[in-house]
């Protein structure tokens, strides 16, 4: 299916319709799903059989609506996929697809199944919403018939697209658009370490972005599918990530309708003010090439229990400040430094300060994913010399753990621990993107 539809855009997209809470809070849930998967098939399964599955998904995510509403959130964010799941061709996901309305059409689909085609995914989540007076955020699968006069249109007469629909505690499909405090983000996440857990940079993006961030992932850990969460500018409210099992989970959190009027809004930062202020703290006597997610970064070993730290590569020079709360000699860190184009899976320019622990103490596994660590720190302090504005604060503890409220970021840019870390460290990182550059 395509990616997105123009209308309700099926990967990230914000909405209008929590402004209309009058309260200066809102209560948020976002449920990881288990996903219910259907028989892998060369041929596309009959209508009816396509709506048992989807309904044995229905089935779960409406007892987790019926909880969340229950415990008082106006809102609940679903996977993608969370309906029907993927294994599909173009054709043997058709019978899985619904014609969704233009939201104007002003349509509840609960109260007035018979107005369009039929549509009894759209009619079900309709009712959830309206049975339970809560906004119900999911992702299904949508048709368009086109034909020969549009010359995009392929050759079965049908656009199809993978989208996010909304509706409104009266069951209403919405999709309202402009600048928002709010993130919504239904996904299908694969984690990749070090820098792109989902909980780990859906955390961060929210801070960076300086917005509530309500993610909720599929749960399927073979493929590295889990982590959802709720998220503030000022860190974490509420997150779940689990390899362990393959339990879903409902979560709920407080959050401000309009963070960026708040008292513990956090300030303007110029990411680069304190990191052009100081000179190299190290020379690149020692510095050596790791790749990360097939790209090359440029890193220096921390030896010492304690010190300061400088790696550059082209314009992007990393200066980190540290404490050790004892040195392992079976643990290994390194600073790195990347600043290029990363051109593997898409296309875009990034510039990424890191300090990480290595898989081993053999430097040529630096890089490599790690999950879990020892070393604990007394303190860091990370900073870069960014070019761009888009940068994401990462700290992430052994077992794949955030540390909300533990590490802030200063209006000069540096990244530090507001406390003796209680964890062990597995990265501490400030991912920079540099939009103008893609």
């Amino acid at each position: 299916m395509l990616p997105s539809q123009p209308l309700l855009h099926a990967a990230v997209f914000a909405l209008a319709v929590l402004q209309a809470l009058a309260s200066d809070t809102f209560t948020a849930a976002v449920y990881e799903h288990a996903v219910i998967l259907p028989d892998a098939t060369d041929e596309p399964v009959s209508p009816d059989d396509a709506l048992a599955l989807m309904n044995k998904n229905m089935d779960v995510l409406e007892g987790a609506i019926k909880e969340a509403a229950q415990q008082g959130a106006h809102i609940i964010v679903t996977p993608e996929d969370g309906i029907y799941g993927w294994r599909f061709t173009r054709g043997t996901i058709y019978p899985y697809l619904e014609d969704i309305p233009d939201p104007a059409v002003n349509w509840i689909p609960c109260t007035d199944p018979a107005r369009f085609a039929p549509a009894p995914v759209q009619e079900r989540l309709s009712c959830m919403a309206r049975n339970n007076s809560i906004y119900v955020v999911a992702n299904i699968g949508d048709k368009k018939p086109c034909n020969s006069s549009d010359a995009g249109c392929p050759s079965d007469g049908r656009y199809q697209y993978n989208t996010d629909v909304v509706f409104d505690p009266e069951g209403k499909l919405v999709a309202r658009y402009h600048k928002v405090d709010t993130v919504l983000f239904p996904t299908a996440w694969m984690n990749v370490l070090p820098f792109l857990t989902a909980v780990e940079f859906h955390s961060a993006w929210a801070m960076g972005m300086g917005v509530n961030f309500l993610a909720a992932n599929t749960h399927y850990t073979s493929m590295s599918m889990t982590g959802s969460g709720i998220y503030a500018p000022d860190g974490a409210r509420t997150y779940y990530y689990n390899m362990k099992t393959e339990d879903g989970r409902l979560l709920i959190a407080e959050l401000d309708s309009h963070p960026r009027l708040s008292p513990a809004f956090p300030p303007a930062v110029n990411w680069s003010l304190y990191a052009l202020s100081v000179e190299r703290f190290s020379p690149n006597d020692h510095d050596f090439r790791g790749r990360i997610f097939y790209d090359w970064f440029t890193f220096t070993e921390v030896t010492k229990p304690e010190g300061n730290l400088t790696v550059c590569q082209k314009d992007l020079c990393c200066h980190l400040s540290y404490k050790v709360a004892g040195k392992r000699e079976d643990e290994v860190y390194v600073l790195g430094a990347f600043d290029g184009l990363h051109v593997v899976e898409g296309q875009y320019y990034l510039q990424i300060c890191t300090l990480l622990k290595c898989k081993t103490t053999d430097l040529n596994t630096c890089g490599q994913p790690v999950e879990t660590a020892q070393t604990k720190f007394e303190m860091f302090s990370l900073s870069g010399t960014f070019g761009t504005n888009y940068v994401f604060p990462e700290v992430l503890y052994s077992g794949v753990q955030l540390a909300p409220g533990e590490f802030e970021v200063l209006n000069d840019g540096r990244l530090i621990s507001k406390t003796r870390p209680t964890k062990p460290v597995v990265t501490v990182t400030l991912f920079g993107r540099w939009y103008e550059k893609d």
